[in-house]
């Protein structure tokens, strides 16, 4: 199945460059691109793709309000953000907007192809480092809870941390010593249980809730 991806990104250059390396890919076909936030919300709901890479900052309407307008659609594309600094402040309150995840713009060509992959299959984008110190950075921790949600089980709450830690669903089952398959069962049942779209709004949602910051000691 060929994976439908608008570009959008205030600077030309960096249009071109994303759109020429993802049409190389057999299985990705770039169908618009856009230079601002409008464009491309108004792109998107033409072309209905299945997957929008967003500059966070642009023109006329921002990627951070481009994407909520585009994730509250129906059907909602997914949104992979794209920025120039690893620590971009407006890039958590654009994972809170929608967002399945986000890159830098000197990504490497199979890094870019791997992150649409992967999210346009309904994953999200937590592996590499920067973006759990995004999250632990502008996530605004409510108070610890006292225990531990009781929609989860015990199990589904360590999963979920480690989550938040970034883990993949193979470092999941090395660290809890049970096999990859059942990881994705417990991603999937606590994903239903707290009604969260991906496991970007999990770690967003361990962080909130004091989950990670209990168990890791972390102090703002």
């Amino acid at each position: 199945m060929t994976i439908r991806v608008v570009v959008a990104d205030d600077q030309e250059v960096v249009r071109a460059a994303f759109s020429v390396l993802l049409q190389t890919q057999p299985d990705i076909e770039v169908v618009a691109t856009a230079a601002d936030g409008v464009e491309a919300v108004g792109r998107s709901r033409e072309q209905q793709p299945d997957l929008v890479l967003m500059d966070v900052r642009m023109p006329n309407l921002d990627g951070i309000e481009a994407t909520r307008l585009l994730c509250a659609g129906d059907p909602a594309p997914k949104v992979i953000m794209l920025t120039t600094f690893d620590l971009d402040e407006y890039v958590y309150n654009a994972l809170a907007a929608g967002a399945s995840g986000f890159l830098l713009k000197d990504v490497t060509a199979q890094q870019l192809f791997d992150a649409v992959r992967v999210v346009a299959a309904g994953d999200a984008m937590l592996a590499p480092s920067i973006t759990r110190r995004l999250i632990a950075q502008f996530a605004t921790p409510r108070p610890a809870p006292r225990r531990t949600p009781a929609e989860l089980t015990g199990r589904e709450t360590d999963v979920l941390q480690l989550i938040a830690e970034g883990l993949s669903n193979q470092e999941i089952a090395v660290r809890l010593v049970i096999t990859e398959e059942t990881v994705k069962s417990h991603v999937s049942r606590l994903l239903a249980k707290l009604s969260l779209r991906d496991r970007t709004q999990a770690a967003i949602y361990a962080y909130e809730t004091g989950l990670v910051a209990r168990r890791q000691g972390w102090k703002r």
